[in-house]
């Protein structure tokens, strides 16, 4: 062996002897991916919240020198919500406004004969023994007036006033047809979409 070699060798040794010796292998894996994906997505969102609430209009009269008395009503379900109003006029508040112009005016006769357009007035007055007025005619002349045929047919008819059921089943049957107008509607409406 030669010197140089020698040395070389020498030198190389005492460095490894001064460190310690590690050896690292290293492996080169070469990978090749293909890949294709295809994402499909639909969503469905459910909002859950209370309908809107069905509120009665305010159909009442603000003057007390109306005769008209408001009604309204509302109903609401999950789906449908109706609200309905109107104001009905009072025949009998009418009459004691009228009768009191005329009375006003100084037309007592005319007044008396307003007030004798309801049956319950007409009564009563011929039970006190004065008779309501008969064309321009009064006391014992209107009162063989109202005994004639032709007086007779002239008695304003006796309406008997509606009860509380009388009114609630009126009630109910116009809320039956108003519902079922309301879900044919719907149906008609379901069925054409």
């Amino acid at each position: 062996m030669s010197k140089k070699l020698l040395i070389l060798i020498l030198l190389t040794l005492a460095a490894c002897a001064s460190k310690p010796i590690v050896l690292y292998a290293q492996t080169v894996v070469e990978s090749t991916t293909d890949s294709t994906s295809k994402v499909d997505s639909s969503g469905k969102t459910i909002v859950i919240s209370p309908p809107p609430s069905a509120i009665s209009p305010s159909a009442g009269g603000s003057s007390q020198d109306l005769c008209t008395v408001g009604i309204s009503g509302a109903v609401q379900t999950q789906i449908l919500g109706i609200s309905t109003g109107e104001t009905v006029t009072d025949q009998n508040c009418e009459r004691l406004k009228i009768s009191k112009t005329l009375y006003d005016f100084g037309m007592k006769v005319a007044a008396v004969s307003v007030l004798c357009q309801d049956r319950r007035v007409h009564d009563a007055m011929g039970m006190a023994g004065t008779p309501c007025p008969f064309d321009g005619k009064i006391g014992d002349d209107a009162k063989l007036e109202w005994k004639k045929p032709s007086g007779k047919k002239k008695i304003p008819p006796l309406i008997i006033p509606e009860t509380k059921q009388d009114v609630q089943k009126r009630q109910w049957d116009t809320g039956k047809s108003v519902i079922g107008g309301a879900l044919l509607v719907l149906l008609m409406f379901a069925a054409g979409g």
